[in-house]
């Protein structure tokens, strides 16, 4: 869990632009694989920003589809309410390849819906040209709540240049308004640790999970499998959510964080009865940060998804697509779509490439994909400990803990 992939038992992911920072997450790895050419696609978990993020870090597509669209069975669930699977890709046809091959009803995922999956997903133009035009007359709605404050100039800079790129291209931008997004931020770190208190409770050693025998005493066992088999993070996060549906505060924090959520969804529904296509704003508020400058800090860590909790507290469909460089790290433009309406998000996307073809920031490489490629580069993990002065077994490369738990 949490925004860069630090709290991973398997250490922490670089970031293929600079491997001093983080590639967001908790999908980083997935991201970062993608942009550092390891492979052509990936598969992540978003429950509150963790496909987009990343995408938005590393450079590459990241989608999360609407609730519903994919299966979860499978994933270890988070918060069963927010969680859902969605490609990585570099371009949006690609994304939309990957979609499509994931999509559909399940028979053993009683949240995905029967929604029929549309063939168009496999036909995006190839010429961008075409693509291009699909942007004349289209309604786009800039939500001034996304520009938050602390956003670093640089990505507020290249996310107005791509929206003012589309208006250029034919597109109609209009500013608007989503007032609860505020509130969002709060809404979601009572919601999801509670679902996550609650799913998690079956990782106990006896059924599911790390199983420690070690003492022979059953109660002795339990709490030390309890102990051993979560993170800081997860930990935290359970805390808080048990803490929210405890006697007592079960109506003053989590009935109360359901209703705001129906607010949230509401601003977003005000907008498509309106008549727009499609929402863009800000993915990351943030290029990537080094490692560790926000581990001592969980609430700076948690502002990472301000942009990106809103869509999964509402059930929409959101994507991000690369919009440029600010200090020659990636900035992600965010493109929020109508329920069930992915085909003309990746329109809209695959329209922004096409304006943006020839732009030099597309001819840019990751400026340390070389490094990702030799089995000598150290990782975050040996690097941290190198600067410590400790050993390390082995070059390029971090064998798991042994007590390390999926969740």
């Amino acid at each position: 869990m949490g925004s860069s992939t630090e709290h991973s038992a398997y250490g922490p992911t670089a970031n293929p632009w600079d491997l001093t920072r983080v590639p967001g997450g908790s999908s980083g790895g997935s991201a970062a694989v993608v942009a550092a050419y390891h492979t052509p696609l990936g598969i992540g978990t978003d429950t509150g920003g963790s496909i987009r993020q990343p995408a938005s870090l590393c450079g590459v597509v990241g989608l999360k589809p609407t609730y519903g669209r994919v299966s979860r069975y499978g994933i270890v669930a988070f918060a069963s309410s927010l969680d859902q699977i969605g490609p990585f890709a570099r371009d949006a046809r690609d994304a939309a390849l990957l979609l499509h091959a994931v999509s559909g009803r399940d028979e053993r995922d009683a949240t995905s819906a029967p929604e029929p999956v549309p063939s168009e997903l496999l036909q995006l133009p190839r010429s961008d040209d075409e693509a291009a035009s699909y942007l004349k007359g289209r309604r786009i709605a800039l939500p001034k709540e996304y520009f938050v404050e602390g956003m670093e100039p640089g990505v507020a800079a290249r996310v107005r240049e791509a929206v003012a790129a589309m208006e250029a291209a034919g597109a109609r931008v209009e500013e608007v308004s989503l007032p609860h997004t505020d509130y969002g931020l709060a809404t979601y770190y009572i919601i999801a640790p509670a679902e996550c208190s609650s799913n998690l409770a079956r990782f106990d050693g006896v059924k599911y999970g790390l199983a420690d025998r070690s003492s022979g005493e059953f109660i002795a066992d339990y709490l030390r499998t309890r102990g051993a088999g979560f993170g800081s993070e997860v930990k935290r996060r359970i805390m808080l959510g048990t803490y929210a549906l405890s006697a007592g505060y079960y109506d003053a924090y989590y009935l109360k964080a359901q209703k705001v959520r129906t607010l949230i969804k509401a601003d977003f529904d005000a907008v498509w009865a309106a008549g727009f296509d499609a929402i863009c704003a800000p993915t990351s508020p943030t290029v990537a940060f080094p490692l560790g400058a926000r581990m001592a800090d969980p609430v700076a860590m948690y502002l990472s998804d301000a942009c990106t909790l809103p869509i999964n507290m509402a059930g929409l469909p959101g994507m991000s697509i690369p919009a440029g460089l600010s200090d020659g790290l990636p900035v992600g433009l965010q493109i929020v779509g109508a329920p069930w309406r992915e085909l003309s998000m990746l329109r809209l996307a695959r329209a922004y490439e096409g304006i943006t073809a020839r732009a030099p920031w597309r001819a840019l490489e990751p400026a340390e994909l070389h490094l990702t490629d030799d089995p000598t580069t150290p990782s975050p993990v040996e690097r941290r400990l190198r600067n410590a002065g400790a050993s390390v077994e082995g070059s390029g490369s971090v064998r798991p803990m042994e007590s390390a738990d999926p969740a």
